[in-house]
Formats: structure tokens, sequence, C-alpha cells
């Protein structure tokens, strides 16, 4: 079995905040229909392979990953979509797909709270459950004990969706933002990087115009050089024109003042050390009291605040930090001191490419963070989940298909992935395609 190394098997329990099993206070049988079958610890999806099971990164309908879940007096079936007549079931030691009629291929299925469930072996103490490997966990599946590693989702194939709140009542989390992907890479405000990297913009308006234009996420790669907190892909080296962080900050900051309703985001890919971030965030008349400040506000305790309450308080930036914690506790000054959040605290992200700027794409949506699934949730609190939906390289006429999909991507493969819908969408080339409507139609809905 092929190792998934994600990260220690400790860490991913710790993660996601789970206490050793316990048995549930009363059992709830869930409710017939088609599901995927989702790991707690990782977030991935059962498939089927071959005869045997694994857990797969999720892909929606194109991986044998969606199950029609079926009673059978106290029992259950779970019958793989894509192989009808073949279900989930258990071999000598190990999880296998056999024929439906087999009495192996009933299980116990309960509820072990927080909207987990335990599926057993009826007939001996043994669970379907991740399997250990290394520092992290095999692709096949096992039959274990009980415990953490034996917690699932079942996520629904057809979700049900509900009409947003009322405009006033509508929190952080309930809305979409449209987000552009390496913003300041637009070479209309400046350089971003080296010559030839120069010839791929991964956006072709300035700042100003994605604020005009709605864009309401903008992703900032922020690098130290002498001359401060510098906007540049990979390499500040040879940029010419660079534009400093503070300037476009100040760009936003202004459009806010101007549009007392709109709320943005900042997500900074962060090279530079808390006390160049603090010094930058400085040069911005006005930044600092119109900061959200969910490490303030309860909102792990909570829930994230509505927008109306943001507008009241005119708090309606938020900036985030792929930054580690650590590193910052151990240099004696963490960002969040100033204002600036942790993202792996506060979001859930799935991987950044969908692969080359060219060919096919891999719409499977998972984790970008090790440890982090994106099914993470905690008690009365839901992370902020950003999808990011583009390649490695941006060409014009990949982009734009691209984008002309990404609802698509976002309903079938990367909602159910999460668990919830998409709060920001990023995307390369914001002005080809749809992005924009996808955003909207989004915004119709509470997944």
């Amino acid at each position: 079995m092929r190792p998934i190394r994600t990260v220690a098997r400790t860490v991913l329990v710790l993660a996601v905040g789970l206490a050793p099993a316990v048995p549930a206070a009363v059992s709830a049988a869930p409710a017939p229909g088609g599901y995927y079958l989702q790991s707690v610890l990782t977030g991935f999806a059962a498939a089927a392979a071959g005869d045997a099971v694994a857990q797969h990164r999720p892909k929606g309908d194109e991986d044998q990953q969606q199950w029609s879940l079926r009673a059978d007096g106290a029992a259950w079936w779970l019958e793989n979509l894509v192989r009808p007549g073949r279900c989930l079931g258990r071999a000598a030691t190990a999880p296998a797909m056999l024929a439906c009629g087999d009495p192996n291929t009933r299980w116990e299925i309960t509820d072990a709270g927080d909207d987990q469930y335990a599926v057993k072996d009826p007939a001996a103490d043994r669970y379907l459950s991740l399997t250990p490997s290394g520092d992290g966990w095999a692709e096949g599946l096992g039959l274990a004990a009980d415990g953490p590693a034996a917690r699932w989702y079942l996520t629904p194939l057809t979700p049900v969706k509900a009409a947003l709140p009322a405009e006033a009542d509508r929190t952080l989390d309930q809305v979409t933002f449209l987000t552009a992907h390496n913003a300041y890479a637009n070479g209309v405000d400046g350089g971003f990087s080296p010559p030839i990297i120069n010839l791929f913009p991964n956006q072709v308006r300035g700042i100003d115009r994605q604020l005009a234009d709605g864009v309401r996420g903008f992703m900032l790669d922020l690098h130290q050089t002498p001359d401060g907190a510098i906007l540049c892909h990979d390499s500040c080296t040879l940029v010419s024109r660079p534009v400093a962080l503070w300037v476009d900050l100040k760009r936003i900051t202004d459009f806010l003042a101007a549009h007392p309703t709109e709320i943005v985001t900042v997500f900074l890919e962060d090279y530079v050390a808390p006390g160049v971030l603090r010094a930058e965030l400085a040069r911005v008349p006005g930044l600092a009291t119109m900061l959200i400040r969910p490490d303030l506000d309860g909102v792990r305790d909570h829930g994230w605040p509505r927008l109306s309450e943001l507008r009241r308080r005119n708090q309606r930036l938020l900036i985030m930090t792929d930054h580690d914690r650590a590193s910052d506790q151990a240099a004696g000054l963490t960002r969040d001191s100033f204002g600036v959040q942790y993202q792996r605290e506060w979001t859930v992200e799935n991987y950044w490419s969908m692969g080359s700027g060219a060919g096919t794409s891999d719409w499977s949506c998972s984790s970008r963070w090790p440890g982090i699934p994106l099914t993470r949730t905690e008690p009365g609190f839901r992370p902020l989940f950003v999808m990011n939906h583009f390649r490695d390289v941006t060409v014009a006429a990949t982009a734009s298909g691209d984008n002309a999909k990404v609802l698509n991507r976002a309903e079938r493969f990367c909602a159910p992935a999460a668990r919830k819908k998409p709060n920001y969408i990023a995307v390369d080339r914001y002005d080809l395609g749809t992005p924009a409507a996808a955003v909207a139609q989004l915004n119709t809905y509470a997944y």
C-alpha cells in the first residue's frame, strides 16, 4: 500500500480536535441515499480500487468514490454507483469490493457524534479504518479497532441548499468572493518578476481596475529586500518597477473608504520578517482600524460575524498570512499582534495547481496543507474555504476555458470535498471566462 505522507498521525488527530473515541450516547441511523464516504482525519474519500478499497483525493464522480447507502434490516449496504452490483465489503483482513449479495457486504453504521459515523463489521469488533504507514496513512483502507482513524463523514452527493439569509443577517462564512491569484502580477502597476516570467502575467489589469471589476480577494507574494516588503514572484532580482506592499494596500484601503459597504480579503504568501510586515502596514493611514480581527472577536466560540456588523464597525479588511506562527514566536513577534491572521488557523485551502498551462487538468480537490483536511471543523466554528482554480503557468486560452468551468468544479468537486461551498474562488485572468458569474451563483444559496 502506498503511504500518504501528509503529516504525523498524532498531528492529524490534533488538527481536527478529536479526543479518543468513545461510544456515542445515542446511536442514530443515517438516511439512505447517495454519499461520499470521507475520512474525518484526512478528508480523503473511500474509492473502489479494483478489488480493494482505498482513500483517494476527492474527485467527484470521476474516481469510483460515489456510494449508494441502503438499509438491509438493521444492517447497511454501500454499493458503488460506478460499479453496480459491487459493494463495500470485507475480505479476511481488509476491506474489499464484493458482490452485493455477499453477507460480508453488510455493515453496522452508527452515529459517532459531530456528524461523524463509525462503519463496523457486524460480526467482529473491527471497523473500516485508515491504515498507519510510516508517519502518515496508507492509501489502502483497513479493518481495525475503534478510534479516530475509524471516523467517517457521509457527505451527500446532492447537497441540501437553502436560500441565503437576508442581507443584514449574512455572515462572512456564508458568502463567496471573487479572488485574483497573484493579483500584483499584472504588468500594469509595475514589474513582478524577472523578464522571462513577466511574459506570463497572472492578471492583466491593475489593482484599482480589479477592485472596480468586483474582485474582493487578493493573493499577494511578499519578499524582503533592502527596499522593504516588495511584491514579486519567486525572486525580486532584475524586477523593473517593483511595487511595495504598502502601495497596493493603500489602493485597497482608499477603495474601501470610498465604498463603505465593501469587504476585502488579502492573502499574503509571506517571506518577510514580522517586523518588516508591521512597518509596511503602518505606512498605510487608517489601515489598523479597518482590520477584521477574528482573533479578538471570539469567532472560534461564536462563529463568523455578520457582514452588517463588520460594516457598522468599519472593519472591512481581512489580512491573512501563510507564514508559520511557531517561527514568529521564536522571533519574538507574532503577526496577529498587529492584526495579520495566520491563515491555517482560520481557513482551509485546496492544493493550488490543476496542472501545467496546457492540456488536461486535475480537478481533484484536497488540502494544500498537511494535517489540515478541507473537512476540518470545530464545535461552533467552520473555517473559511479558499478554492484555488488555476494552473502552473498562465496561458490565456487555458485560463479562459478553466474559468468557464469554475462553477462546475466548485459544485461537483470542491464543495463536496470540503463539505461547504467556497468562500473565495481564486483564478488567473479573472477577465476571461465567467468566474464572476460563478461567484454570483454561489451567492444565491447556503450550502
